[in-house]
């Protein structure tokens, strides 16, 4: 089954109002509300693309070491997720889906990380509940997402859904802002050229890890 199929299927049952989550038609026209608006803003528009430049960055990782973004390109191509953090079960199947080609990435000679604004404490947590054999690291304020034009904030009736839910962002990013990265994928050349980018304002679509596959190859072939 594809990433997007299982996607579809959580969604479809979260919808229903199935166990676990048990989602009442109000919370869910809501979110409805809050991603069209998100879409018809453009903010995805604006986001980098590929030819452009991709911003260097330095974050820590889980164990609060830094991983500078010019080291790892040093070595091969960098692919970059956006992760919105270890609440969000899409993103979580998001990131299960890419440790399952991690090691095609690895073949490729690209190395693999997420980005995410929660802490190390949360980012710990997400690499523990999905099996991750590669990184979160974690943006504090989502500086890096907006370098990459994917922050936005949330609008006051989202944040106070959050809160009835008890989805305290504060809590899980250590910061007070109530915003979000949209979920982005990046392939970036030892240039620092992005060679791929796909980023969808609706958090229920994500690409296929694989989609990846052929500009890594490409990028492989150049280097040769």
């Amino acid at each position: 089954m594809t990433l997007q199929a299982k996607l579809d299927a959580f969604k479809a049952d979260f919808q229903a109002g199935k166990p676990p989550y048990n989602v009442p038609p109000s919370v869910i026209a809501t979110m409805h509300r809050a991603t069209a608006e998100l879409i018809a803003s453009g903010a995805a528009a604006r986001a980098l693309k590929a030819g452009d430049r991709a911003p260097a960055f330095t974050l820590d990782d889980p164990e609060g070491r830094p991983i500078a973004s010019a080291d790892l390109l040093a070595r091969g191509p960098l692919v970059i997720s956006f992760y919105r953090g270890v609440w969000c079960p899409y993103c979580n199947m998001e990131l299960q889906a890419l440790q399952e080609v991690l090691p095609e990435f690895l073949k490729l000679g690209a190395s693999l990380m997420a980005i995410s604004p929660q802490t190390g404490a949360n980012s710990r947590k997400s690499v523990r509940q999905n099996g991750l054999g590669f990184p979160i690291l974690s943006d504090p304020h989502n500086a890096v997402a907006a370098a990459f034009g994917l922050r936005f904030a949330l609008p006051d009736y989202l944040v106070d859904l959050y809160k009835s839910l008890k989805n305290d962002l504060p809590a899980f990013n250590g910061d007070a802002s109530w915003t979000l990265p949209m979920p982005g994928r990046f392939v970036i050349g030892q240039d620092g050229t992005i060679l791929y980018a796909e980023v969808n304002p609706d958090y229920t679509r994500r690409p296929e890890p694989e989609d990846m596959l052929p500009v890594l190859r490409s990028a492989l072939a150049v280097a040769a």
